[in-house]
């Protein structure tokens, strides 16, 4: 038994020192030293990094974000005063202008409508290229009459004649009109009643003046057709009849009773020429705060400043046309690419499109307002060959121009005003497929000549191309020295 048991501690003595051996071996295949680290991480050798050549369609785009607006954007402010009853309003004259009933955001103004109250008093909107800068009425002409005039007949209220002299008709049409619309016209204030008044008795008054200077010179001059006989009997009976004829006059009288009726006559002429001319403008008049002419109608009121209260001085909002455009920006070099009448695709952020015209570029894309007289901004410019260095002044810089795109067809914009819009331009297309390759494979010599690095079999060498439209990152090239086939691998880096 012992010695058996002498076996089996020996066995087992064995057996751990095999283990532990084994377990050494093990570990020790795990081990490595920094050299060796080193060198099992160590990067592969280099190569070059090629992309293959394709052949497909190019598209040019100038892709940028833009916001819809309504197009045409105008302050609104009125000319001057309106009436308050039957007084005119002006200066210091009459009440605070105070603003009885404010225009409303988002309303569509047409010609004829009632934009606002002052006082009261009604502010209509009119279709003319001439700004309302005066108040009209009787004796007043020019091209603000004549526009007036021609807007009433379009509202079917006939003023006569379209000759640009306000007269009795014009008054006439401007009462039916302002009736129509539950309003007044402006007639004479009390004042000027009060001056047609006084104006009237200085003619009356000098009428006397002159029928009593009149009647005074007559009457002294029956002195001299009397003659002296110098007889005492001729004395006698001159001295008894003294009493029923005028004595008679010296030269010097004459004279004087000449320089009265001269006078008296004068004062007549005048005061008879103030009243003519008084009564020239006396009348139904419009005050120049009660009509805001626009070069086009209808008007949007897109913004609102003032509210009911407030008094009717300074901007009171501004109107925009019910058009739609586009505003954007894009970069100075894209900018040189682009011309106006160019066609647009405006994508909404829902993947609706709409088509739009570029119709103008820089400064000109500022401000879509329309000077005095002119009609809604850039239209005219569709297919015009301006570019952006014409139309904005822009360098060969990158700086940012602005785009006025606008919208013939608003579609699927139509309620997307102030939403921000992905704005496309077209500037180019291939004609059908061609070879492209990534950009960064063109490779241009000290020489001029432009190539790409093909690498077949391992081998790498040199094709010699021209380039032509470039989008997306990619060019069309073709081959002009060697060949250069779809699936070819040319070089982009290393």
């Amino acid at each position: 038994m012992s010695r058996l048991s002498s076996r089996k501690q020996l066995g087992a003595l064995v057996g751990a020192v095999v283990l532990v051996g084994a377990g050494g071996w093990i570990a020790g295949t795990q081990v490595h030293s920094p050299a060796d680290a080193a060198a099992a991480h160590s990067a592969p050798k280099a190569g070059p990094v090629t992309v293959a050549v394709q052949r497909q369609s190019l598209v040019a785009t100038v892709v940028a974000s833009g916001s819809v607006e309504f197009a045409s954007p105008r302050p609104l402010a009125l000319a001057g005063a309106v009436g308050t009853g039957a007084t005119a309003v002006g200066g210091a004259e009459g009440a605070e202008q105070r603003i009885t009933k404010a225009p409303v955001a988002g309303k569509e103004i047409k010609e004829g409508d009632v934009l606002m109250a002052v006082n009261g008093r009604p502010v209509f909107a009119l279709s003319g290229s001439v700004p309302m800068y005066r108040g009209l009425g009787p004796g007043a002409s020019g091209d603000d009459v004549k526009q007036l005039q021609s807007a009433l007949r379009r509202l079917g209220f006939d003023p006569g004649s379209i000759s640009g002299n306000y007269r009795q008709g014009t008054a006439s049409a401007v009462t039916s009109w302002y009736t129509s619309k539950g309003y007044e016209a402006q007639k004479p204030s009390a004042d000027d009643e009060q001056q047609l008044g006084q104006l009237q008795q200085a003619v009356s008054a000098a009428q006397q003046t002159l029928l009593t200077t009149t009647s005074t010179s007559t009457s002294g001059g029956g002195s001299e057709t009397s003659t002296d006989t110098g007889t005492d009997a001729d004395t006698d009976s001159s001295a008894e009849g003294g009493a029923n004829t005028p004595a008679p006059q010296s030269s010097t009288d004459t004279r004087i009773h000449q320089l009265q009726l001269d006078s008296a006559r004068k004062s007549l002429d005048m005061a008879n020429s103030a009243l003519s001319t008084f009564q020239a403008s006396y009348g139904t008049k419009v005050p120049a705060g009660e009509v805001v002419f626009f070069p086009k109608l209808p008007v949007r009121l897109n913004k609102v400043t003032v509210k009911t209260g407030d008094t009717a001085t300074g901007p009171i909002g501004t109107v925009t046309s019910s058009d739609l455009e586009v505003q954007a920006v894009v970069p100075g070099a894209d900018a040189e690419l682009l011309r106006k009448g160019m066609a647009v695709e405006l994508t909404t952020t829902d993947g609706k499109k709409a088509q739009g015209r570029l119709t103008a570029l820089g400064a000109d894309a500022v401000s879509s307002t329309p000077a005095t007289g002119d009609s809604e901004g850039g239209e005219g410019d569709e297919g015009s060959e301006g570019t952006a260095a014409e139309g904005a002044a822009a360098d060969t810089s990158d700086a940012p121009v602005q785009l006025r795109i606008s919208v013939p067809s608003t579609g699927a914009l139509a309620t997307e005003a102030e939403a921000a819009v992905k704005v496309t331009i077209k500037i180019g297309a291939s004609d059908g497929e061609v070879l492209v390759v990534p950009l960064a494979a063109i490779r241009t010599s000290s020489d001029g000549n432009v190539r790409v690095q093909v690498e077949r079999g391992g081998k790498l060498s040199a094709v010699q191309v021209t380039v032509g439209l470039s989008a997306a990152g990619l060019v069309e090239v073709k081959p002009t020295s060697g060949t250069l086939e779809q699936g070819d691998k040319v070089v982009v880096g290393t």
